[in-house]
């Protein structure tokens, strides 16, 4: 059971790691370029960021636990769901890196392309573990609001360049 107990922290660690690294390079850029876009009234206070997606992380690392729990393991059922599993969550911690660059062409495909994934995500999870999937939800739904956004901020900053900051 011990072990068990390491590889739940584990998994549930894993995506805090990429995260954080994300935000500690891009830490001075993405104020930088974040700043002086014109972004919705809607948009979120860039306080709520980081607690969003420390909960955010927590339950999809979690979730990826169960999932590799209830498969077995590193093995050839859980080949697809934990690789879109991974895919997503690459694209996740890429998506800041566009922003700390003021790519926003790149941060919209990335984040169009993690929809997807997180959508293939959760489809393969649920016939593994319903569970698992539901945990993914809240993460869905702030991917929503995060693409919405990423929408009004490259159709509202057309003269944006890469690596340009005015």
């Amino acid at each position: 059971h011990g072990r068990m107990w390491a590889y739940t922290v584990g998994f549930t660690v894993l995506p805090h790691v990429g995260g954080f690294l994300g935000w500690f390079v891009n830490r001075k850029e993405i104020p930088a370029c974040f700043e002086k876009l014109k972004k919705p009234s809607w948009c979120p206070p860039r306080e709520i960021f980081p607690i969003a997606w420390t909960v955010l992380y927590t339950g999809m690392g979690y979730a990826s636990y169960l999932i590799w729990n209830d498969l077995g393991g590193c093995n050839s059922k859980a080949i697809v769901p934990l690789s879109l599993y991974g895919a997503q969550l690459a694209l996740n911690w890429a998506w800041p890196h566009f922003f700390g660059a003021c790519n926003l062409k790149m941060a919209l495909i990335d984040i169009l392309c993690l929809d997807g994934l997180v959508i293939g995500t959760m489809c393969s999870w649920y016939r593994v573990n319903k569970v698992a999937m539901l945990l993914m939800v809240p993460y869905l739904g702030w991917l929503a609001m995060a693409t919405s956004l990423t929408i009004c901020i490259w159709k509202d900053n057309p003269e944006q360049k890469p690596g340009k900051h005015e």
